[in-house]
């Protein structure tokens, strides 16, 4: 708590020095001075401390054994409150892994992997937590397999609005169960998550295939996400006609003079590295630690980092430096500012957009007229029947692609609102999802068009929630906050 406190008051002197003239022009294009300067090595303070603070809390005081008292005090917190603003304890007990909402990433695949498992969907980012991951969603390389991080959980425990403890799953509470996932804490307070687990292999076997033209390149990510021998399936699209396409299994040998360690702080970005062999034309197979691949992207948070720290990947400093990177994502928002969110919303686009694979060449073009972001991320999912907020609009799975939006737009006269609108009437014209962590600008009706409610208002309806937690829509949306 003392370094969190720190952090803020770092971050209260940093907000007023960023009122002095000229300065907000620095932030915007060489951001990198007060990241380097002062976030990278807090990110390592800050690491540091929960590191030590989570294994003397698991060692000595038995955090799982705790979980039960935990759950207590959060129900008496929410039967007191009437809007909920807390967090959960960030400890988790695996076994059959159950565990609690601030159970990262990183920690996951640390524990699982050593002792020959993981999840079927791993998201990224080390960083990000079971808890959004529930509340929000997630996805993988291996979603067209298994789906969206909702679909490998088979239990949640919430508190409610009146302070009740329930536990929800296909065969008790269904409704909630199927509810819960996309409503961001507003139908009740998650403190525990069931999640299946999948044997795991030390590698993953990986193939970096370069492609050539918009159709071409629709025609074969398509391909290789409907074929079930894939274990992972990835693009990085690098412009409109230029991509590469990665299809990955897991496998107990790996040859050792293709053995790429990309996890390592000296290693290229990855994306950078992928981006070589589309440079060179040709494709190439390597073998990567099982837990190396699972977070390719975190120390550049896929490309946002080069847009932060411009020499971010320059060898010198990945040497250096590179073991202090990423940032933290919660530290660079609490440094932010209003002033700052602002410009960054006028000048960078951070979105991911659901498209079914059948519309995905006519959604590129969409984010390529609109937005003109490269790299884009491409990443399949499959999507089950449900009766929840997102399920396809026909009468059977469907499988969907992730295109996810990282950087600057290079379109004339990007306008905010007005371009994050087009793409996504686009995206429901073709029953599409937006994904809720990124900056919505849809009206109620049209967000209730994008999504079903229909579950999520009976339940709200039911379990009191109006009181306790606000609406999805007013939470998440720029319509309903200003």
């Amino acid at each position: 708590m003392d370094l969190l406190l720190c952090l803020g008051a770092l971050a209260v002197v940093f907000l007023l020095w960023i009122k002095c003239k000229g300065v907000e022009y620095v932030i915007v294009h060489q951001r990198w001075i007060f990241v380097c300067l002062f976030l990278l090595p807090l990110s390592v303070l800050y690491d540091v401390y929960y590191y030590v603070r989570a294994w003397l809390i698991f060692k000595l005081c038995s955090a799982p054994k705790l979980h039960d008292q935990r759950v207590r005090d959060i129900q008496r917190q929410v039967s007191q409150l009437t809007s909920l603003r807390h967090n959960a304890d960030s400890l988790f007990v695996v076994q059959v892994v159950r565990v609690e909402p601030l159970a990262n990433m990183g920690q996951v695949t640390a524990l699982l992997n050593s002792i020959g498992w993981t999840l079927p969907v791993l998201p990224e980012l080390d960083d990000l937590t079971v808890g959004g991951l529930v509340m929000g969603t997630g996805i993988e390389s291996s979603s067209h397999i298994y789906g969206l991080f909702q679909h490998i959980c088979v239990a949640f425990e919430l508190v409610l609005a009146d302070g009740s403890l329930v536990r929800c799953s296909e065969e008790e509470n269904s409704d909630l169960f199927h509810a819960v996932p996309w409503s961001c804490g507003t139908l009740g307070f998650l403190v525990a998550a069931e999640i299946k687990i999948v044997p795991a292999k030390p590698w993953v076997k990986l193939h970096y295939e370069p492609v050539r033209g918009l159709e071409n390149i629709c025609s074969h990510f398509h391909e290789a996400s409907k074929n079930k021998q894939n274990t992972f399936v990835e693009g990085i699209q690098y412009t409109l006609d230029t991509a590469v396409i990665m299809t990955g299994t897991m496998t107990d040998y790996a040859e050792p003079d293709k053995i790429n360690r990309i996890g390592l702080h000296f290693k290229p970005w990855f994306f950078k590295h992928v981006e070589s062999y589309l440079k060179r034309d040709v494709g190439g197979t390597e073998y990567i630690p099982l837990r190396h691949y699972y977070h390719r992207h975190t120390r550049s948070i896929f490309w946002e980092l080069q847009d932060i720290i411009p020499f971010g990947n320059n060898p010198l400093f990945r040497w250096l430096f590179g073991w202090m990177v990423p940032p933290k994502i919660s530290l660079l928002k609490l440094t932010q500012g209003e002033t700052i969110r602002r410009l960054y919303e006028q000048h960078h686009v951070v979105q991911d957009m659901l498209i079914p694979m059948k519309q995905l060449q006519a959604a590129i073009t969409c984010f390529h007229q609109n937005i003109n972001v490269y790299p884009l991320w491409l990443c399949p999912f499959l999507l089950p029947l449900s009766r929840g907020m997102v399920h396809p609009k026909g009468e059977e799975e469907e499988l969907y692609v992730d295109i996810g939006a990282y950087g600057e737009p290079n379109v004339k006269h990007f306008e905010a609102t007005a371009s994050t609108r087009r793409l996504e009437k686009f995206v429901r014209d073709v029953h599409g999802f937006q994904m809720l962590y990124a900056d919505v600008y849809m009206d109620r009706e049209e967000f209730w068009e994008m999504f079903d409610g229909q579950l999520y208002h009976k339940l709200r309806d039911e379990l009191g929630c109006k009181e306790a937690f606000p609406e999805v829509y007013d939470k998440i949306c720029k319509s309903a906050r200003h």
